[in-house]
């Protein structure tokens, strides 16, 4: 047995610690400007509240919390504007983008908030969720004024809004991932040649009607005129984000939602609603299928654009042998669609909420660019769709177990139009963000998401063998916002540029 890994991975640490030693301590930034008695009370309002929610536990991983800013929190589409802002002249897309801030701060502490026990609001001295909510928007506000006032606070934001990324730094440079990335680079290649394979398969063939289960979206649909009337009528703030009223976009998710082909083979393979059973388990009670919904957004050239996700959710991926890596509670496919701006779909692609099995089919309005590198996951694209019919919507094939996504295509036309097709039903649509508020069965609500981004108890033994890739606990269910999707090399399911740096637009 060889000992130069291990002789590596030290080396490595003396490294680091010398570098650590020799380098001059870091500036510190100018603390936070609360001057007012006002902005005081507010400050300390924040830091008992940040102290109640560690302790209780329910602290969301969904947005990071920008440092020495406790009423701000980032995504990776909101981090992505911070070097072309100038805070020395803050101007309407600087104030916008700190509002983007604060109210993904507001939108976090809202879950947080309403998944306290009452003693613990009564300790915080307020009688309910709703006062402490309502407290909290105004110290936010309170705070965001006087403390973004002072210009040295103001140039120290964009910095501090940047987000880590979702690979740990001690696993990937431990010495292992130099060496474990050319095997894992040749298991990657044979995946992305079965998923061709799979969805060349599934065009050519249909499983037995009897175990193909159909699942319809619940509303018709909408015009191509009525779409692009919606799209021409988004509003967008100063940075160029389009911001859709609840009405709009009700009727772009109506337009754009899925029908599910599902092969079937047992229970687990029924989409359902996510709930904690009676010992606090995540579960799925398939008595009804649900989908759920949320809006996103992505850069692509100068522009913004947004993206309709729809979920759905198993109880489980099925051990399919005695000792199977891949095989845990709770599965599902993420569906996504980027939307051009006259409403008309650039691209779908797709993970299981692990963030495993990313892949994209893109329409004919966009080229693939080429892997910087033969060693990273770059893009995997099993098939092109050409302009799809007006008012067409995606039909998704799943396999049974593995839920693998092995089709997608806009022209087969789903049930009631085809006879002897399968058992259909019609699911309901419901926001993502209802999972962070779940019933919790002694009373109360909680997130499904744990304080890491981590869904609790769905864990996989692939993590005893992937960890030199830098994810945490590979295979496990994870919170928007929390989706790393490579092996090799980096890439987010949420990363603002995640298409712009692997497509590029074509001119019809």
């Amino acid at each position: 047995m060889t000992t130069k890994p291990y002789r590596t991975a030290w080396a490595w640490i003396g490294v680091a610690l010398l570098t650590a030693s020799c380098a001059h301590p870091p500036s510190a930034d100018p603390p936070l400007q609360a001057t007012s008695a006002r902005a005081q009370a507010c400050a300390e309002w924040f830091d008992t509240l940040d102290a109640a929610v560690a302790q209780a536990g329910v602290a969301d991983a969904g947005a990071h919390r920008v440092a020495g800013y406790p009423y701000l929190r980032a995504d990776r589409l909101t981090a992505s504007f911070a070097g072309a802002l100038d805070p020395a002249r803050p101007d309407a897309r600087f104030a916008d983008w700190v509002e983007r801030l604060r109210a993904q701060d507001l939108d976090r502490r809202r879950s947080e908030i309403a998944n306290l026990d009452a003693p613990t609001l009564n300790a915080l001295g307020v009688p309910d969720a709703a006062q402490a909510l309502a407290r909290t928007e105004q110290c936010s506000g309170q705070l965001a004024a006087e403390d973004l006032a002072a210009p040295a606070r103001r140039a120290a934001l964009p910095r501090r809004a940047q987000l880590p990324d979702d690979y740990s730094p001690w696993m990937r440079y431990s010495g292992v991932y130099a060496v474990a990335r050319w095997p894992f680079a040749v298991g990657v290649a044979g995946w992305q040649r079965e998923a061709h394979e799979m969805f060349r398969h599934a065009a050519e063939s249909e499983p037995p009607a009897d175990t193909l289960r159909w699942y319809l979206p619940p509303g018709a649909g909408a015009s191509e005129d009525a779409v692009h009337a919606t799209m021409r009528a988004l509003p967008r703030d100063a940075l160029g984000i389009p911001r859709p009223d609840a009405a709009q976009l009700e009727l772009l998710f109506d337009a754009n939602a899925p029908t599910f082909a599902v092969e079937t083979s047992g229970a687990h393979d029924r989409p359902g609603r996510v709930r904690f059973d009676a010992g606090g388990t995540p579960a799925v009670d398939t008595a009804e299928p649900v989908v759920y919904r949320r809006a996103a957004y992505t850069r692509l050239g100068d522009r913004t654009l947004l993206q309709l996700v729809y979920t759905i959710w198993f109880a489980e991926r099925p051990r399919s042998r005695s000792l199977d890596l891949l095989a845990g509670r709770l599965d599902g496919v993420v569906l996504r669609v980027t939307l051009d701006e006259d409403g008309a779909p650039l691209v779908w692609d797709t993970i299981h909420p692990c963030g495993c099995y990313h892949m994209f089919v893109p329409t004919a309005r966009l080229a693939e660019r080429p892997a910087p590198s033969a060693t990273e996951e770059w893009l995997l694209v099993p098939r092109r769709l050409g302009a799809p019919p007006a008012g067409a919507r995606p039909v998704v094939r799943i396999a049974a177990r593995s839920h693998h996504l092995v089709g997608l295509d806009t022209s087969t036309p789903p049930p009631p139009a085809r006879r002897g097709a399968g058992e259909a039903s019609t699911y309901r649509l419901l926001d993502e963000d209802g999972l962070r508020t779940l019933a919790w069965p002694a009373g109360g609500t909680r997130s499904l998401y744990d304080p890491d981004g981590l869904v609790r108890g769905t864990e996989r033994l692939e993590r005893l063998l992937f960890w030199p890739m830098g994810v945490a606990s590979p295979g496990a269910m994870r919170q928007w916002g929390r989706h790393p999707t490579a092996f090799l090399g980096r890439r987010h399911f949420d990363d603002a540029d995640l298409l712009d740096r692997r497509f590029e637009r074509v001119d019809p």
